[in-house]
């Protein structure tokens, strides 16, 4: 994340609406600053989203390298006619 845009709380309390516009069109995350550091950052939701998503995608992987490494696993052709024993029965 970049976060070349950073503006003082002050700002932001003033020109709302302008730093949501700017959001929506650059899709750039903005850093919001008081007495000087950064205390939040804020994003356009459809940004926001997709990093929800990736994490959840990232959260999902790591699971099964978890899964991979403490042997949890069985071969696809074990796992599909354990699926069709199940779905017949």
């Amino acid at each position: 994340m970049r976060l070349s845009a950073a503006k003082p709380i002050s700002y932001f309390k003033a020109h709302a609406a302008e730093i949501l516009s700017e959001l929506e069109e650059s899709r750039e995350p903005v850093a919001i600053t008081q007495n000087g550091e950064v205390k939040a950052v804020v994003q356009d939701v459809a940004s926001f989203e997709r990093t929800q998503e990736t994490l959840a995608l990232l959260k999902l992987l790591a699971l099964g390298m978890a899964d991979i490494e403490a042997g949890r696993t069985v071969d696809a052709r074990s796992a599909i006619a354990k699926r069709r024993r199940v779905t017949a029965g």
